[in-house]
């Protein structure tokens, strides 16, 4: 069974369009803890477009469960992250102009900056995943940057509009959670994930985490974040 990875990004996003105080991310992951969520995962932009880093390190005091901070191979985010040591790290690609991460990061097209930043952020006692498409290629070259797991990127699953597309996209990711698992890495996934769609990815054999954001925060307008971590995580531990 999945343990479930609760990403509080969406609320930190709300706050920042009034550059308010309120929806808190501290309160937020607070009340995914209740709900059930194993982790709480944030991603610190270069941009800062949502979580500042005051949420991280009040974040890093008060949650319970394992913290996961999503970081790019930036110098500035590195030091930061190395600084507030969270449990977890998960190295992903950044553009300034996307909306959200649209693909896995590109190791095998940088391996050396990315093998650095793992063995930076291992040297402060940070476990550090990389976020992935489900390229052989890709997942090949992470091998050899010293990462312990990989967190498959499932948007394209996800995003897949006919149930044979979807099926096809699911066959995909089973073959690559077979080459992490091959290759002694923790087997991670996430993005664009939904109460309609997690089952599948859930069932992969040996997958230890799902994180999840969108979909649950959506669901929280409607019946409140600790309902909605309780529905996401009843899903995935059928």
């Amino acid at each position: 069974m999945p343990t479930l990875g609760v990403n509080i990004d969406h609320v930190a996003t709300v706050r920042q369009a009034r550059m308010t105080n309120e929806p808190d991310p501290i309160w937020a992951a607070t009340l995914s803890e209740l709900g059930g969520a194993d982790g709480i995962t944030l991603h610190l932009r270069e941009d800062r477009r949502h979580i500042q880093e005051r949420d991280l390190h009040l974040l890093g005091q008060t949650v319970a469960v394992k913290l996961n901070l999503e970081l790019a191979a930036n110098d500035e985010v590195l030091a930061i992250a190395c600084q507030a040591r969270p449990y977890q790290a998960t190295l992903v690609p950044e553009r300034r102009e996307e909306v959200t991460t649209e693909g896995g990061l590109n190791v095998a097209g940088n391996p050396r900056r990315i093998a650095d930043a793992v063995q930076q952020l291992q040297d402060a006692g940070i476990v550090v995943s990389l976020f992935l498409d489900p390229d052989p290629a890709q997942l090949d070259a992470a091998v050899g940057t010293g990462a312990t797991a990989v967190e498959l990127h499932t948007g394209a699953y996800a995003h897949a509009s006919a149930k044979f597309s979807a099926a096809s996209q699911l066959e995909i990711l089973h073959q690559a959670a077979k080459q992490v698992r091959a290759a002694g890495l923790t087997l991670h996934a996430g993005h664009g994930l939904t109460y309609r769609n997690v089952r599948p990815v859930a069932e992969i054999p040996d997958m230890s985490e799902l994180n999840i954001g969108h979909s649950i925060i959506s669901r929280a307008i409607m019946v409140g974040l600790e309902q909605a971590v309780r529905d996401m995580k009843r899903l995935i531990s059928l």
